[in-house]
């Protein structure tokens, strides 16, 4: 008999030992599930956020037309010739006339001016122009050219010249570092020699920019393209 108790008791701590397991995963995965829940619904919110701010801000960029126009008067232009300022109905009125848009084309102006045109081909217009002018829009990288040592002879001060002259016809900018070596950076005469010489080799296609200054254990000078080369 007493050893049924035992057993007993033993089964019976073995059943709340696993109730107690039992609850504390329960609790660990009530609370993983619900951080994985939070966590997607704040993806989610920014998500939403993103596009409604970007919609709000593109919005913002277009121009006003017809009744989205809130002036209560206008300075009209039709077909280049200005109508005066008129009433914002009158306004819209000349462009129904015309079976055009009325297009605000200068807001902060006073009066605002609007313009009277085919809303879709003044849109399309514009949208040409923008993608031109950032085809057109020229991104200029900085080149480095480096010389180690001051012990490098006029041949080589050409033809590290004669690479910085094709970066500069290219249209990029170009930076000449000079890195000192040992003792070197005591003579700074010997230097300003070397960037000189290295001046005078790209005259043809670039100008002085910022002069050669020492910074460091470096001399530094910058090269600018010339304009029409």
């Amino acid at each position: 008999m007493c050893y049924n108790i035992i057993d007993s008791e033993v089964e019976h701590s073995h059943v709340s030992h696993l109730i107690v397991c039992y609850r504390k995963v329960y609790k660990a995965n009530f609370f993983f599930c619900f951080y994985q829940t939070w966590a997607y619904y704040v993806r989610v919110f920014v998500i939403i956020f993103y596009h409604l701010r970007r919609c709000f801000t593109i919005s913002t960029k277009e121009n006003a037309i017809n009744d989205a126009i809130k002036f209560k008067e206008v300075r009209v232009i039709n077909n280049g010739v200005q109508l005066g300022v008129l009433p914002i109905a009158k306004a819209l009125e000349a462009a129904e006339n015309e079976g055009l848009d009325l297009v605000c084309v200068q807001p902060d102006a006073n009066p605002p001016v609007c313009k009277i045109l085919d809303y879709g081909k003044f849109r399309f217009e514009k949208m040409k122009h923008e993608k031109e002018a950032k085809k057109n829009q020229k991104v200029m990288d900085i080149k480095e050219i480096r010389i180690v040592g001051l012990g490098i002879n006029d041949h080589d001060v050409e033809i590290k010249a004669n690479n910085a002259n094709r970066f500069l016809k290219a249209g990029n900018k170009v930076k000449v570092t000079i890195r000192f070596r040992g003792r070197e950076i005591g003579h700074n005469d010997n230097a300003f020699n070397v960037m000189k010489s290295f001046e005078n080799y790209c005259q043809e296609y670039g100008t002085v920019e910022k002069p050669a200054k020492i910074e460091g254990r470096n001399m530094i000078m910058f090269l600018a393209p010339k304009s029409g080369k």
